[in-house]
């Protein structure tokens, strides 16, 4: 048998939690929905999300709402970088990119392979 815990929104939150579960529900197929309107709700929720600091509340909130996560991690990657994105999923993609970029140097100057 589980446990649920209670997550009680802060009133601050409210209008935050309402805007990032539209944007989710945009999200989910096979919802249609045009551009400029995507843009005036990814809009409002970055405004909403500009001046607040990470607290256990927002963490919560922006694991509930993926797509909220990403526009936070957006407004905030010149700071913090992929502050969500799990750590070993983002070493990995570096290490990747480090590779390739290590293979484009390493065959510089020289004729491609047909």
């Amino acid at each position: 048998m589980s446990t649920m815990h209670a997550f009680v929104l802060p009133p601050h939150l409210k209008p935050v939690a309402e805007t990032a579960a539209l944007l989710q529900r945009l999200e989910a197929p096979p919802l249609q929905v045009s551009p400029a309107q995507y843009r005036q709700v990814v809009q409002q929720l970055q405004q909403q999300l500009a001046d607040l600091g990470m607290d256990d509340a927002l963490d919560k909130l922006l694991q509930a709402f993926p797509a909220a996560a990403v526009v936070y991690e957006n407004l905030h990657y010149e700071q913090a970088g992929l502050c969500r994105a799990p750590l070993e999923a983002s070493l990995n993609a570096e290490l990747s990119a480090a590779a390739v970029i290590r293979a484009i140097r390493a065959g510089a100057g020289r004729p491609p392979v047909a």
